[in-house]
């Protein structure tokens, strides 16, 4: 069958798969010593997910500073897979390629004004040499650049006359699109922390629940429980529900929600309040590249305040930041309905069936009201009729 293409000689989409797509917010962030008011797309299928995080938007507003955002580390990966007769000589070949890594970097520095080598790792299984590479790709997220950069370096050291033999430019020891603890740990994509701190009054009036509730909560079901299903590096409820919505409405990569959603959640009762925390340590996203030259994506970041001209890096920082307070807002309000009977599952009649809800806080086994709750999300005001006491009241 033969294969259309756009006007650049690429291959041309047969047809577009529609997904609901709803702005939510603004989200008050601070980061880098500024703060800004942000509204953000998601697009997704589960339609409790936009009021959900409409809910945690709102407590940003009401919390003094609203969302801190901080990006403490960027790179990508790629680990390339050597052949060798015997250990004995994929050692000695591993620690050539960290002796003369200055001539690597020089190799990495020609293939992309944006790329550079930060970091090499490698890691020897009886004759196999797997040598993961980390690169900074400035705003995209570097997929394609960490290959290119990696295949330019693979070839030059075969040219060093080493013992040892290509076997593949991807070994799977980068990794890519897999539950992993090394990219944890190494670091894979951008790594962002987004913490707040919520008074009392706040969650009385717009989570209806209390700040020890959650943070009991987030202590029995993200660690505990978590733990219990043998979860790798992770400890949350649904970073992958806002990961997925804000990727597909930005043009991202999907498929790397799949380390993305491995992060942790922290919660403490403090005094006037709780501190609530979310860390992603494999956040991979970029504002350009693959995905984002479509016209309606680059609407998208230009509503989003995304600026051309920017030195590199700091849209792409700016995005991650921006996606980390969006897993924060989802995470708080699904935990704040969890601390409460009925409200989970009274939100998913209420968007998702149609069905009549009962009032949250009420018993199981208690006949469902005309009342609306909160899904593994929380509404928000213009979504549907609230009751005075259902999550988004007030």
């Amino acid at each position: 069958m033969s294969q259309t293409k756009d006007s650049t000689g690429r291959a041309a989409p047969d047809s577009i798969t529609p997904i609901p797509t709803k702005w939510i917010g603004p989200i008050r962030i601070s980061a880098a010593g500024e703060q800004t008011d942000v509204d953000v797309p998601l697009a997704t299928y589960e339609s409790p997910l936009w009021p959900s995080c409409n809910r945690g938007a709102d407590v940003s507003r009401m919390s003094p500073g609203g969302i801190r955002v901080s990006v403490a580390d960027e790179r990508m990966s790629r680990s390339v897979l050597f052949v060798s007769d015997d250990a004995v000589a994929a050692l000695a070949a591993s620690e050539e390629i960290i002796a003369r890594r200055s001539e690597l970097e020089r190799v990495v520095a020609g293939q992309s004004r944006f790329a550079r080598l930060l970091g090499i790792h490698p890691e020897v299984v009886g004759n196999l040499l797997f040598v993961r590479f980390e690169y900074a790709t400035g705003d995209a997220s570097g997929h394609n650049m960490a290959t290119q950069a990696s295949e330019a370096v693979m070839d030059a050291v075969l040219g060093w006359g080493l013992p040892i033999r290509y076997g593949s430019i991807s070994g799977n020891y980068c990794i890519d699109k897999k539950a992993s603890a090394v990219n944890g740990i190494l670091g894979r994509g951008k790594r962002v922390v987004a913490d707040i701190f919520i008074p009392d009054e706040v969650i009385t009036k717009r989570l209806h629940t209390t700040a020890e509730a959650i943070a009991e909560l987030n202590y029995r079901k993200n660690w505990v429980g978590s733990t219990l299903a043998g979860s790798l590096r992770s400890a949350n409820a649904h970073f992958a529900n806002m990961l997925l919505a804000v990727y597909l409405a930005t043009g991202q990569d999907a498929a790397n929600i799949v380390e993305g959603s491995q992060g942790f959640t922290h919660a403490e009762q403090r005094e006037g309040g709780l501190y609530f925390s979310v860390t992603l340590p494999n956040l991979i996203v970029g504002t350009v590249g693959n995905g984002k030259d479509l016209p309606e994506i680059e609407q998208t970041m230009r509503r989003m305040g995304f600026e051309p001209d920017a030195q590199p890096g700091v849209n792409s920082r700016k995005l991650a930041g921006i996606i980390a307070a969006v897993v924060l807002c989802g995470e708080l309000s699904l935990l704040a309905a969890q601390t409460r009977p009925g409200e989970l599952m009274n939100a998913h009649r209420r968007f998702e069936r149609h069905g009549a809800a009962k009032p949250a806080g009420a018993s199981n086994v208690a006949k469902p009201a005309d009342a609306s709750g909160l899904a593994e999300q929380a509404p928000a005001s213009g979504v549907a009729p609230q009751s005075p006491d259902a999550p988004n009241a007030g």
